[in-house]
């Protein structure tokens, strides 16, 4: 079967679903995920996707939102490429990540781009610079829940600058998280000491614009300048997301690079992957 439910043992396997779905698979059970199934069996260089593929992923919508209560439940669509956020590549911005999907024609239609993202001109000139093979490509589809976030931040379990493994780094903005990971935006910058949860440093950014919900998908928009003055997190919010990276460590084995969103007081997890180049502090 093409379809495998976030949380379910079968999904846990990165050579079946991507490292992306594998990782948030493992942790649906101990940690805030997002709910959400991954589809698996697909090409890069299929022309289309296939009527198996398409009613399993109408059947697994209609579940995904009775589940939700809702519709016309709105979802993330994330590639997840079987050789992805692995310890020596994790193609962060290579394949397509589309935010804000609505009704079961418009997600057949962002798994189908997911899928194609993976022979890009560009995805295929980062394999080759990272040494992976760039025939036979095969990817799985990610579709979550999608978390209409207040605040969205990036975090790092270990200081990626200075490799000191007493500091989560933490980059965070408004609204979405697509204006962090794109680079659309300064966001600010927190460096926390992992011991305690206490903010070493805060460089509050420009947070020049922020990725919002519109009817039909996402896009950026100028943040209030009253808004850009203050910081995205609380110190309260910054030190659970310190606390979340640092968990997420103990429980990979390994320093992590993480996304994650805030919606409503609640903090989620949309993304857990290792660190892929650490200096020696």
């Amino acid at each position: 079967m093409p379809i495998h439910w976030l949380g379910d043992t079968a999904c846990h396997d990165p050579a079946l679903v991507g490292g992306k779905a594998a990782n948030l698979s493992r942790l649906a059970s101990a940690f805030r995920v997002p709910p959400g199934f991954a589809v698996s069996g697909l090409r890069a260089t299929d022309a289309m996707l296939a009527s198996d593929v398409i009613e399993s992923i109408r059947s697994a919508y209609a579940t995904l939102a009775a589940q939700a209560g809702s519709t016309d439940l709105r979802v993330a669509v994330r590639s997840s490429a079987l050789d992805e956020d692995g310890a020596s590549a994790s193609f962060a911005g290579q394949h397509l990540t589309l935010l804000n999907v609505t009704g079961i024609e418009a997600i057949l239609d962002a798994v189908q781009c997911c899928r194609v993202s993976a022979g890009t001109d560009a995805a295929l000139r980062y394999r080759k610079a990272q040494g992976v093979a760039t025939d036979s490509i095969e990817i799985a589809v990610l579709v979550q829940v999608l978390v209409p976030a207040d605040a969205a931040a990036v975090a790092f379990s270990a200081n990626p600058i200075t490799g000191a493994r007493d500091e989560v780094v933490i980059s965070a903005n408004w609204g979405l998280g697509e204006s962090i990971v794109s680079g659309y935006v300064t966001p600010d910058t927190y460096i926390v000491r992992k011991s305690d949860g206490s903010i070493v440093t805060c460089d509050t950014g420009a947070k020049e614009v922020m990725t919002v919900m519109t009817d039909t998908g996402t896009q950026e928009v100028a943040v209030p300048e009253a808004m850009r003055a203050r910081c995205a997190l609380t110190d309260a919010e910054t030190a659970e997301i310190a606390r979340l990276a640092a968990s997420l460590e103990a429980a990979m084995g390994y320093p992590v690079d993480i996304e994650c969103a805030l919606a409503g007081g609640d903090l989620y997890l949309l993304q857990c992957r290792p660190i892929t180049r650490l200096p020696v502090a």
